[in-house]
């Protein structure tokens, strides 16, 4: 039987019925139009996107909600970053974590949001999330699978540069495997941590420069394990947590907390850790 918070991160919780656009897993299939108006979307600024990332992960947009397809390795990451964002930000603006509503009145940024894997679940918990990402494909996905679920979230075809100079203001910031993908590290943390508000939150997951993680989330994890399609990170693109901190401070804000996750075989799940040498997530503060 599902525990409550993997029932959320599933979306068990939601009523609304599956469409005619979803498959078995709810996989939104590449029938989509293009939904949204021109409105809806703001400028891109080139900035810190790199392109052909862009491209890979746009390609496999249908598939973000199939928890057997590429994104796999992502569904079952999940629950373990979901869980330390909720206990965070919980712990931090005096909420209780256990409480279904724990986040309400907080408002979000979840960057580079693809299919919306994260912001859903953080939207049933409570806040006011808006989900960024710069390919159209993934966005139009996103919106369709929140449609489908009965989630208001405000997704937005754009980057976080053109956030940032549209003066938007969040009480937590999500840059969650996002980093290892951009042109320039500290300049998107930069970015992102300008959008957080005094006394707010900046969380970034990410994976950690080592031979270690050589061997493990390339090697193993896209040639062996095929957890992920091959080519979906570049080695000498992960961030040591010393470089990840110095970005942080230019940036104005304070490491409040950092984590190691590790893969616990024999459980078949995620779990956190000391050992940051291959993923790990930060928690930056910025002084009211």
């Amino acid at each position: 039987m599902q525990s409550g918070l993997a029932r959320l991160v599933s979306g068990r919780w939601a009523t609304a019925p599956a469409g005619p656009c979803t498959g078995r897993w709810g996989v939104v299939q590449n029938t989509l139009g293009n939904s949204g108006s021109a409105m809806d979307r703001q400028p891109i600024s080139a900035g810190t996107i790199d392109a052909d990332e862009i491209a890979r992960f746009s390609r496999v947009s249908g598939q973000w909600w199939d928890p057997r397809g590429p994104m796999a390795a992502l569904h079952k990451f999940n629950p373990v970053r979901l869980a330390y964002i909720r206990d965070r930000t919980a712990a931090h603006f005096g909420r209780d974590p256990k409480r279904l509503d724990s986040l309400a009145g907080l408002r979000m940024l979840d960057i580079g949001c693809g299919g919306g894997i994260l912001s859903e679940p953080l939207a049933r918990l409570g806040a006011s999330v808006v989900g960024a990402d710069p390919s159209d494909r993934n966005i139009e996905v996103a919106r369709h699978h929140a449609a489908q679920s009965g989630l208001a979230i405000d997704y937005r075809n754009t980057s976080a540069e053109a956030l940032a100079e549209a003066d938007e203001q969040f009480d937590v910031v999500l840059a969650m495997e996002v980093v290892e993908h951009v042109t320039d590290v500290g300049l998107f943390v930069e970015v992102a941590a300008s959008m957080v508000k005094p006394g707010g939150l900046l969380f970034i997951a990410t994976l950690n420069r080592t031979a270690k993680s050589f061997a493990l989330a390339i090697v193993g994890a896209e040639y062996i394990l095929r957890w992920l399609p091959r080519g979906t990170h570049q080695w000498d693109k992960f961030v040591t947590p010393n470089e990840l901190e110095i970005a942080i401070a230019q940036g104005g804000m304070q490491i409040a907390g950092e984590t190691g996750v590790i893969y616990n075989l024999l459980a078949d799940r995620w779990q956190l850790s000391a050992d940051m040498d291959v993923n790990y997530m930060v928690v930056a503060g910025k002084g009211a």
